[in-house]
């Protein structure tokens, strides 16, 4: 669709919210389609990493679209069905079996916010405002996009944003652990695809254990002890490790298949 372009260059797909005239806000269609949309790119072997990003440089995404919300949040039963739909996309992205990273310009409020805390990194520029304003609008927060919230900021942090709905601004969001990063201004784009670039040259097997590895250790996640045990000792018969033994004592960069 055209709300969720997507492009590819290379080993790294870019999904970007293209509604710069709404400041990126997600309709309920746009929420509908990313798991439809992640699902090629998971299967893509040639897809190593992908950036999550907004239109323009105004906003990632400034929210839910709240002109939507008479319609598809109008009483408890038709909130709960659109509160379904919503996790089922954060949990698509967040379940990603590579390296997704949220390059954030701008407003990342609400449910944009959500969007970039089931990407497994935040990237941002110092124009970057972060937010959750369900304190503003009378509701709350699913327990899933809560969880990820209290897991990286902490709980102390977590209830400040949440009591309050108030934005903060880069410098702090990286000081709670809310952003991995605060490029200089001008140098996010740059700075964000050298790092994804760099991804995608690293073992795709150990990062797909690691992330399911934490997940796991999160409560989250699909694998149970005994299946990432099994991961463990499966990447020790790849080809993949192989080759990066062989890359190591040769004093050469590994060529890595995921296999």
């Amino acid at each position: 669709m055209d709300e969720l372009h997507v492009v590819r260059d290379g080993d790294v797909a870019t999904i970007t919210l293209n509604r710069p005239e709404k400041h990126n806000a997600i309709t309920v269609a746009m929420w509908e389609a990313l798991p439809g949309v992640l699902a090629p790119l998971a299967a893509d072997a040639a897809v190593r990493a992908v950036v999550v990003r907004g239109a323009g440089e105004e906003a990632f995404a400034s929210g839910a679209d709240i002109s939507e919300f008479g319609r598809v949040r109008n009483g408890a039963p038709s909130a709960r069905a659109y509160s379904a739909l919503v996790a089922a996309a954060e949990r698509a992205l967040a379940d990603f079996p590579k390296p997704a990273i949220a390059m954030v310009h701008g407003f990342c409020v609400g449910g944009g916010l959500e969007l970039a805390l089931a990407c497994d990194l935040r990237w941002t520029s110092p124009s970057g405002r972060f937010g959750i304003t369900a304190a503003r609008l009378g509701i709350v927060y699913s327990p899933d996009a809560t969880r990820r919230l209290a897991r990286l900021v902490g709980p102390s942090h977590a209830r400040d944003l949440l009591f309050s709905g108030r934005l903060v601004d880069a410098a702090e969001a990286r000081t709670m652990g809310l952003v991995n990063r605060v490029c200089p201004s001008g140098e996010l784009e740059t700075a964000t695809y050298a790092y994804a670039d760099m991804l995608a040259r690293q073992a795709p097997l150990s990062q797909r254990g690691a992330k399911a590895m934490l997940q796991r250790l999160a409560g989250e996640g699909t694998m149970s002890d005994q299946d990432i045990a099994a991961f463990v000792e499966a990447a020790y018969e790849s080809a993949d490790y192989r080759e990066g033994v062989r890359a190591f004592l040769a004093r050469r960069p590994a060529r890595f298949e995921g296999r």
